[in-house]
């Protein structure tokens, strides 16, 4: 079977760190040399398109990107199709997706082929493991190690938060999840990452969130799937803005991140995203550094297991 990445618990704590660790190793094998990457994107991307090519030149390969409507996910012909096809061409499959469950169906379908071509997920409604990959890379390079640190996440708890919490719980930091009622993270979530033993606390006042946290963490309260919300949403989220005030509870040496794109002046102030303590560009530039720790990761995997 494919070791796919579909969401950060499909990685081992010592497997994340493996990834990291890829990440910061500057002469990398180009272990995609000669062969394709199929970066498919039903939504549109800016930063995970180019970390993702990138990553793909940096390790030897050719990237494929194709838009959502090229391929027309069973309109055009069905997932498994897709998947299988682009599988006959590739040695990875990477695609941004409306429905998490299109990406279970692609890598059931590769799986299913007797092939070892790995998907990986670069956002789904449930998940964005790729993004989280990189916010720890930052974080880990800033903090030194994510061991007992702790991490306050401000806003919706959505993908991002989600697996942000997850691999935060992996590497051993306790994280704080700061949203109004209707917008926090499910019964269900919680439970799980609690029974694993991760320290999760949830909470609807931000000024308790970010008290004494190394990490003050936002994303946009309107995410591409929300527009029809925007206004619902904004009202929800008034007084949850990462502003000087705010980020200014968080320790000495607390640092500011956030996924972009940013709605300036809504979930962040123009001051904090620029300001000393932010490490937003050195995490969008992370991004690049722990794709191809990633991708390198699944491709020297999939060897082995022939």
């Amino acid at each position: 079977m494919n070791r796919h990445l579909l969401s950060v618990s499909d990685l081992s704590p010592g497997e994340i760190a493996a990834v990291l660790d890829r990440s910061e190793t500057a002469d990398l094998a180009p272990c995609l040399a000669g062969r394709g990457v199929a970066l498919v994107f039903e939504f549109p991307s800016a930063r995970t398109r180019n970390a993702a090519e990138m990553a793909v030149v940096d390790l030897g390969g050719h990237p494929v990107a194709i838009r959502g409507e090229e391929i027309g996910f069973d309109v055009r012909e069905s997932v498994e199709d897709v998947a299988r096809t682009l599988g006959c061409y590739h040695a990875l499959v990477a695609a941004r997706v409306a429905e998490h469950a299109t990406l279970e169906r692609m890598a059931a379908a590769l799986d299913g082929a007797g092939g070892r071509v790995p998907v990986v997920n670069l956002l789904s409604d449930l998940e964005h493991p790729t993004e989280a990959l990189g916010d720890l890379l930052t974080m880990r390079q800033c903090l030194g190690s994510l061991e007992g640190r702790r991490v306050a996440f401000v806003g919706d708890a959505n993908n991002v938060c989600r697996s942000l919490v997850t691999g935060c719980v992996a590497l051993g930091a306790a994280i704080t999840v700061a949203s109004p009622p209707g917008y926090q993270l499910a019964a269900d979530f919680l439970a799980t990452t609690r029974a694993a033993g991760g320290v999760v606390e949830v909470t609807d006042d931000p000024a308790a969130a970010v008290g004494g946290v190394d990490v003050v963490y936002t994303d946009v309260w309107v995410s591409m799937a929300d527009k029809d919300a925007a206004a619902a949403k904004k009202a929800a989220f008034a007084g949850f803005t990462v502003d000087e005030t705010l980020v200014d509870r968080a320790a000495p040496s607390g640092i500011v991140l956030h996924c972009l794109p940013a709605h300036r002046g809504e979930e962040i102030t123009d001051g904090v995203l620029e300001g000393p303590r932010s490490r937003v560009w050195v995490q969008a530039t992370n991004r690049r550094h722990s794709m191809r720790g990633l991708f390198s990761f699944l491709v020297e995997s999939a060897r082995s297991a022939r």
